[in-house]
């Protein structure tokens, strides 16, 4: 059976709606420069909070810089549905670019993960695998610069460790080697292979905005196929334009934006067969995340053949590109991840795994309860999911695993914004939001549950979205179009 044969489903038929009335020239123009406005507001915005200082100097000067990106965000994406389609579409790739150049304002202001890619791709491009040592390493010494090793002064500062022999490093963890999965080493090889000697911070943050905008492209070409342009357009935005894009995928250059690329690619253009896959595979050797997404790439295939095609060939890509890091490490291929796995995230103090659900269960019982809830919800995703729309079930599943979890870093939630953007249910990027909170206000905030309050918020903002989505509740906000009666 081909890859491409779509599964039997029925969907029901779309009710008639109102034909929107014709907009005059006038109107378009303004509705046009209304939303380039706000674009415009956005980008200042956030080439001045990424210049503001970082999250250890001034966490609420840039926590206030953040919500008032969002607030205009928000605003932005509410404009541009009013727009006329094709002014809608060049907005919302303009608009793409502009946050994203704005971002590169700055060095990283939230996160040193960037400084490990740069060392992972210098110690590749030297012949020797990112799995063999940790950064502190004397064999390791001959590739040490004065950037991420830096000899001079008394090692204080934002994004600076000194090991206990004395070594001042910018990376962290650098007594344990990389963690990141060998998609992801392949891309820290080839900015570093393609960047000029000496640009530092720079290259990995330009990977990051092609990276992000290249999302946004794609996006918008799957969700023009599904015969809505201007509908396409504001979806794309949710993702183009939403902060944590220019903050986490370009200023911090956080590699989990190529896998949100790849997942995007899987589920938007590819059908539940080998080729979804292979990119899902890929997404999934470049962060562990998107294998959330797999349930949702079954989403109602109950053809054991095709089930089998799309999880081997998955396996078979994660498998196959970690073998040469095997080859060069053996057993300790995995590097610090399983180390990584039991405490990023979580240290001693106000920040939990499961915050949630210990507000309701013993500690205990709390990681069994998350592992049950989650296991039910991807049987129920691939079994009664709609295979016309994979991202549905892949965002639920997704989405549903960071309330639970709870994590302290927002750049996590960055798959979430991504199938945020296919589906629409815009609800959901309060996970994001909660994400971003908890990390900038935490230290400000100390012995304050901004942990529960933050994720609970999250919580009611999805349950309060999925009534609003309810039918009796789309009858009352739409009644001509929710009952298909005729225009008056």
């Amino acid at each position: 059976m081909s890859d491409t044969a779509a599964p039997h489903h029925h969907s029901p038929r779309p009710l008639p709606s109102q034909p929107a009335a014709p907009m005059s020239r006038a109107t378009a123009r303004i509705r046009t420069i209304g939303t380039a406005v706000l674009l415009t507001a956005l980008t200042a915005v956030v080439f001045d909070t990424v210049r503001a200082g970082d999250n250890q100097s001034r966490p609420g000067r840039l926590l206030a810089g953040y919500a008032v990106a969002w607030t205009l965000f928000a605003a932005s994406v509410w404009a541009v549905r009013r727009a006329p389609a094709r002014a809608a579409t060049g907005l919302v790739l303009a608009g793409a670019a502009a946050v994203a150049v704005a971002a590169l304002a700055a060095p990283p202001r939230t996160s040193d993960d960037m400084y490990r890619y740069a060392w992972d791709g210098r110690v590749q491009a030297d012949g020797i695998s990112p799995y063999a040592h940790p950064p502190a390493a004397s064999a390791l010494a001959k590739l040490r610069d004065d950037w991420l090793f830096p000899t001079q002064g008394s090692c204080q500062g934002w994004g600076l460790t000194r090991t206990n022999s004395g070594l001042c490093v910018r990376i962290n963890r650098p007594t344990v080697p990389t963690l990141y999965p060998p998609v992801a080493e392949g891309w820290f090889f080839t900015v570093h292979a393609l960047s000029p000697p000496d640009s530092r911070h720079k290259p990995l943050q330009a990977g990051g905005a092609i990276l992000a905008f290249g999302t946004t492209v794609a996006l918008l070409t799957v969700l023009r196929r599904r015969g809505d342009p201007h509908g396409a357009a504001a979806r794309t935005a949710l993702w183009g334009w939403c902060p944590a894009v220019p903050f986490e995928a370009v200023n911090n250059a956080h590699v989990d934006t190529l896998g949100v690329l790849l997942t995007v690619l899987a589920l938007g253009t590819a059908t539940a067969g080998a080729r979804r896959g292979a990119l899902l595979g890929a997404a999934i050797a470049v962060k562990l995340l998107p294998v959330l997404a797999l349930p949702g790439a079954l989403s109602g295939q109950r053809s054991p053949a095709r089930v089998a095609r799309l999880l081997s060939t998955a396996l078979g890509v994660a498998t196959l590109v970690y073998l040469p890091y095997v080859v060069a490490s053996g057993a300790g291929v995995l590097g610090y991840l399983p180390g990584y796995l039991q405490e990023e995230g979580y240290e001693p103090g106000d920040v939990h795994r499961f915050a949630l659900l210990r507000l309701l269960l013993p500690d205990t019982a709390a990681g069994v309860t998350v592992i049950v809830l989650l296991t039910l919800t991807a049987l129920y995703v691939w079994w009664r999911g709609d295979p016309a729309r994979p991202w549905r079930g892949a965002l639920s599943l997704t989405g549903a695993a960071l309330l639970l979890i709870s994590p302290n870093y927002p750049w996590y939630s960055l798959l979430v914004v991504g199938l945020v953007a296919l589906d629409g249910r815009w609800e959901w990027l309060s996970v994001t939001v909660a994400g971003t909170a908890l990390y900038l206000g935490g230290p400000t905030l100390p012995g304050f549950p901004l942990q529960e309050w933050a994720y609970g918020t999250a919580v009611v903002c999805v349950a309060l979205g999925a009534c609003l989505r309810a039918a009796p509740a789309r009858d009352l906000l739409e009644p001509r179009r929710g009952r298909g009666l005729p225009p008056t």
